[in-house]
Protein backbone atom coordinates (compact mmCIF):
# COMPACT_ATOMS: atom_id res chain seq x y z
CA UNK A 1 0.00 0.00 0.00
CA UNK A 2 2.88 2.35 0.76
CA UNK A 3 4.26 1.81 -2.76
CA UNK A 4 0.91 2.80 -4.31
CA UNK A 5 0.75 5.96 -2.19
CA UNK A 6 4.33 6.81 -3.12
CA UNK A 7 3.58 6.28 -6.83
CA UNK A 8 0.52 8.53 -6.66
CA UNK A 9 2.50 11.17 -4.77
CA UNK A 10 5.25 11.06 -7.44
CA UNK A 11 2.69 11.38 -10.26
CA UNK A 12 1.05 14.43 -8.73
CA UNK A 13 4.30 16.08 -7.69
CA UNK A 14 4.87 17.92 -10.97
CA UNK A 15 6.77 21.10 -11.78
CA UNK A 16 5.08 24.38 -10.92
CA UNK A 17 6.18 27.30 -13.10
CA UNK A 18 3.73 29.87 -11.72
CA UNK A 19 6.51 32.13 -10.41
CA UNK A 20 7.87 32.52 -13.95
CA UNK A 21 4.70 34.27 -15.16
CA UNK A 22 3.64 37.85 -14.53
CA UNK A 23 0.63 38.19 -12.24
CA UNK A 24 -1.05 40.56 -14.68
CA UNK A 25 -0.74 37.97 -17.46
CA UNK A 26 -2.21 35.31 -15.18
CA UNK A 27 -5.15 37.46 -14.09
CA UNK A 28 -5.94 38.66 -17.61
CA UNK A 29 -5.78 35.21 -19.20
CA UNK A 30 -7.30 32.77 -16.70
CA UNK A 31 -10.36 32.34 -18.92
CA UNK A 32 -8.22 31.57 -21.95
CA UNK A 33 -6.23 29.07 -19.89
CA UNK A 34 -9.44 27.33 -18.78
CA UNK A 35 -10.73 27.17 -22.37
CA UNK A 36 -7.51 25.39 -23.35
CA UNK A 37 -8.71 22.23 -21.62
CA UNK A 38 -12.13 22.02 -23.26
CA UNK A 39 -11.48 19.98 -26.39
CA UNK A 40 -11.40 21.91 -29.66
CA UNK A 41 -11.79 25.18 -27.74
CA UNK A 42 -8.02 24.96 -27.25
CA UNK A 43 -7.84 26.80 -30.58
CA UNK A 44 -9.24 29.97 -28.97
CA UNK A 45 -6.26 30.63 -26.66
CA UNK A 46 -3.83 29.38 -29.30
CA UNK A 47 -4.97 32.08 -31.72
CA UNK A 48 -6.53 34.75 -29.48
CA UNK A 49 -3.92 34.86 -26.71
CA UNK A 50 -0.71 34.40 -28.68
CA UNK A 51 1.15 36.91 -26.53
CA UNK A 52 0.17 35.39 -23.18
CA UNK A 53 2.78 33.01 -21.87
CA UNK A 54 0.31 31.78 -19.23
CA UNK A 55 -2.43 30.99 -21.77
CA UNK A 56 0.09 29.30 -24.09
CA UNK A 57 1.40 27.14 -21.25
CA UNK A 58 -2.12 25.82 -20.66
CA UNK A 59 -2.93 25.70 -24.38
CA UNK A 60 0.06 23.40 -24.87
CA UNK A 61 -1.23 20.98 -22.26
CA UNK A 62 -4.77 21.23 -23.62
CA UNK A 63 -3.49 20.51 -27.13
CA UNK A 64 -1.67 17.39 -25.91
CA UNK A 65 -4.91 16.22 -24.26
CA UNK A 66 -6.89 16.90 -27.45
CA UNK A 67 -4.40 14.89 -29.50
CA UNK A 68 -4.69 11.98 -27.05
CA UNK A 69 -8.49 12.13 -27.24
CA UNK A 70 -8.51 12.21 -31.05
CA UNK A 71 -5.99 9.36 -31.24
CA UNK A 72 -8.08 7.34 -28.81
CA UNK A 73 -11.18 7.90 -30.97
CA UNK A 74 -9.35 6.96 -34.16
CA UNK A 75 -8.01 3.78 -32.57
CA UNK A 76 -11.50 2.91 -31.36
CA UNK A 77 -12.83 3.40 -34.89
CA UNK A 78 -10.22 1.03 -36.24
CA UNK A 79 -10.36 -1.62 -33.51
CA UNK A 80 -14.14 -1.68 -33.23
CA UNK A 81 -14.25 -3.80 -36.40
CA UNK A 82 -12.13 -6.61 -34.93
CA UNK A 83 -14.20 -8.72 -32.50
CA UNK A 84 -11.58 -9.81 -29.93
CA UNK A 85 -9.57 -6.60 -30.09
CA UNK A 86 -12.80 -4.60 -29.81
CA UNK A 87 -13.44 -5.90 -26.30
CA UNK A 88 -9.86 -5.32 -25.16
CA UNK A 89 -9.72 -1.82 -26.62
CA UNK A 90 -13.12 -0.98 -25.19
CA UNK A 91 -11.59 -1.45 -21.75
CA UNK A 92 -8.25 0.22 -22.54
CA UNK A 93 -9.89 3.07 -24.44
CA UNK A 94 -12.25 3.72 -21.55
CA UNK A 95 -9.30 3.91 -19.16
CA UNK A 96 -7.49 6.34 -21.47
CA UNK A 97 -10.67 8.43 -21.76
CA UNK A 98 -11.18 8.52 -17.98
CA UNK A 99 -7.55 9.54 -17.41
CA UNK A 100 -7.85 12.26 -20.05
CA UNK A 101 -10.97 13.66 -18.39
CA UNK A 102 -9.23 13.58 -15.00
CA UNK A 103 -6.26 15.49 -16.45
CA UNK A 104 -8.65 18.01 -18.02
CA UNK A 105 -10.23 18.65 -14.62
CA UNK A 106 -6.82 19.03 -12.97
CA UNK A 107 -5.77 21.48 -15.71
CA UNK A 108 -8.95 23.53 -15.38
CA UNK A 109 -8.51 23.73 -11.60
CA UNK A 110 -4.87 24.80 -11.97
CA UNK A 111 -5.78 27.43 -14.57
CA UNK A 112 -8.66 28.78 -12.47
CA UNK A 113 -6.33 29.08 -9.47
CA UNK A 114 -3.78 30.93 -11.62
CA UNK A 115 -1.22 28.16 -11.39
CA UNK A 116 1.09 27.05 -14.19
CA UNK A 117 1.63 23.50 -13.00
CA UNK A 118 2.49 20.62 -15.32
CA UNK A 119 -0.11 17.89 -15.60
CA UNK A 120 0.91 14.42 -14.42
CA UNK A 121 2.41 12.13 -17.09
CA UNK A 122 1.96 14.50 -20.07
CA UNK A 123 3.13 17.80 -18.56
CA UNK A 124 6.64 17.68 -19.99
CA UNK A 125 5.45 17.32 -23.60
CA UNK A 126 5.96 20.60 -25.47
CA UNK A 127 4.20 21.25 -28.77
CA UNK A 128 3.69 25.00 -28.57
CA UNK A 129 6.57 27.34 -27.90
Amino acid sequence: MADVNETIKNLTNTNDFTEEFEQEDIQNNKTMAILAYIGILVLIPIFAAKESKFARFHANQGLVLLIIMVANSVLWSIFSWIPVVKVIYAILGSIVYACTVALMVIGIINAAKGRAKELPVIGKIRILK
